[in-house]
C-alpha cells in the first residue's frame, strides 16, 4: 500500500431520458461525473433494449453486467448501469471523443449565469479495417436528412457480399447516415445517425461516428459550426472524485491488443503522476489489489484505488475549501 492525496465535490446525476446524459461540469482537479444505478430487468427486454433506454452503448452494458444473459434476462435480475464516466484525459472544451470507450464528451460554452454542464453519449466507431483516425479537428458542415454517397471502396465491399449499392442513397429509412449529420474536417468523416441504432456502442462503422437517432437529434443544434472535435485513445482513465483516486478500464482497440502491457504500464505512469501531483502525496494510500482488479476485469466502470483523504461520500469540505 502507498500513501497518497486525493480530492473532491460529488458531481450531481440528472435523471430522465433527457438529460440521461447530462452532467454539471466538475472544476478542475475533479474528475468523475454521474454515479452507477442498477435496474431490475424484465422478460420483455434484453439487454440492448435496456442500454438505449438508459443512453449506454451495446458494449458497455455487456462489459458491465457479464453475468446477465443478453438476450433473456432472467425477470428481475439486477442489471447493472455504468452511468459513472472519468472524464477523458483532454481539453474540456467542444467535442471529445475516446474511441475504445466509444462515448462522446460534449462541453456546451454556458450561456451568461448558466452552469457550466457535459454532455455524454454512446457511440459506434471504425472497426478494425475501417479504423475512426485520431487527432484533432472541427465541423465543418451540419446537414438534416442528407443523402449518402457511397466510396468506391464501400461500394465493392458491398458487392462482393452480392449487395449493390446505388451512387447515392436518398434521405429515408433505408438511409445509413439516419436523419442528421455532422461532417468533420477528416475528408469523409461524419458524425451521424443511424436506422441500425442497436449496432451504437459497437465497432461497426467504415470509420464514421455513429449515434443514437434521438441523441443526434438532442445534439444537433446544440452543436455550432467550427466546433473542435478532438479524438482520442485512452482505455485506461485515472481521475479524482471527493479526495478519492479512481481508474476506469475498457478493452483496448483490437489493433492495440499486442500493445496492451505498454498500455498498462503507462496507466500505472499516470497513477503515479497523480499521486505525485497531488498536494500531499505522503497522505494518500493507493490499493495495489484494486488497481490489479481494475485492470484485469476492464468492465468500463471507474473503481477506487485509494482511500479518500477526507472520508468521501457527502462529508463537508475541510476550513479553508478542497484542495485540487
Amino acid at each position: 500500500m502507498r500513501r497518497y492525496f486525493p480530492v473532491l465535490l460529488s458531481a450531481v446525476f440528472i435523471a430522465g431520458n433527457a438529460l440521461a446524459g447530462t452532467f454539471p461540469l466538475p472544476p478542475p482537479g475533479v474528475d468523475l461525473v454521474g454515479q452507477v444505478e442498477s435496474v431490475p430487468a424484465s422478460r420483455k427486454d434484453t439487454l440492448l433494449d435496456i442500454a438505449r433506454r438508459y443512453d449506454i452503448g451495446q458494449d458497455e452494458i455487456l462489459l458491465a453486467n457479464p453475468q446477465v444473459d443478453r438476450w433473456l434476462p432472467k425477470e428481475g435480475v439486477p442489471v447493472t448501469l455504468p452511468t459513472r464516466y472519468i472524464l477523458p484525459r483532454a481539453e474540456r472544451t467542444g467535442l471529445v471523443l475516446n474511441l475504445p470507450e466509444m462515448r462522446m464528451y460534449y462541453y456546451p460554452k454556458p450561456l451568461r449565469d448558466q452552469t457550466p454542464v457535459v454532455i455524454t453519449h454512446p457511440v459506434s466507431v471504425g472497426r478494425m479495417d475501417w479504423v475512426t483516425p485520431l487527432g484533432k479537428t472541427k465541423i465543418t458542415a451540419k446537414e438534416r436528412d442528407p443523402s449518402w454517397r457511397p466510396p468506391e471502396s464501400v461500394k465493392e465491399e458491398h458487392a462482393k457480399e452480392g449487395d449493390i449499392l446505388p451512387d447515392v442513397v436518398p434521405a429515408g429509412p433505408d438511409n445509413p447516415l439516419g436523419r442528421f449529420a455532422m461532417r468533420l474536417g477528416l475528408p469523409g468523416y461524419l458524425i451521424h445517425s443511424t436506422n441500425k441504432p442497436y449496432g451504437v456502442g459497437m465497432r461497426v462503422t467504415h470509420g464514421c461516428i455513429r449515434m443514437y437517432p434521438e441523441d443526434i437529434e438532442q445534439l444537433f443544434d446544440q452543436v455550432p459550426l467550427r466546433t473542435e472535435v478532438q479524438l482520442v485513445n485512452q482505455p485506461i482513465k485515472v481521475g479524482w472524485l471527493d479526495g478519492a483516486l479512481y481508474v476506469e478500464v475498457h478493452p483496448p482497440l483490437d489493433e492495440d491488443q499486442e500493445k496492451y502491457q505498454e498500455i498498462m504500464i503507462a496507466a500505472s505512469e499516470r497513477i503515479a503522476e497523480a499521486v505525485a501531483g497531488a498536494g500531499n502525496p505522503q497522505d494518500v494510500v493507493l490499493d495495489d489489489n484494486a488497481i490489479r482488479a481494475a485492470f484485469a476485469e476492464h468492465s468500463g466502470i471507474p473503481v477506487m484505488v485509494s482511500e479518500p483523504l477526507y472520508g468521501g461520500g457527502n462529508r463537508e469540505a475541510p476550513a479553508g475549501g478542497w484542495r485540487y
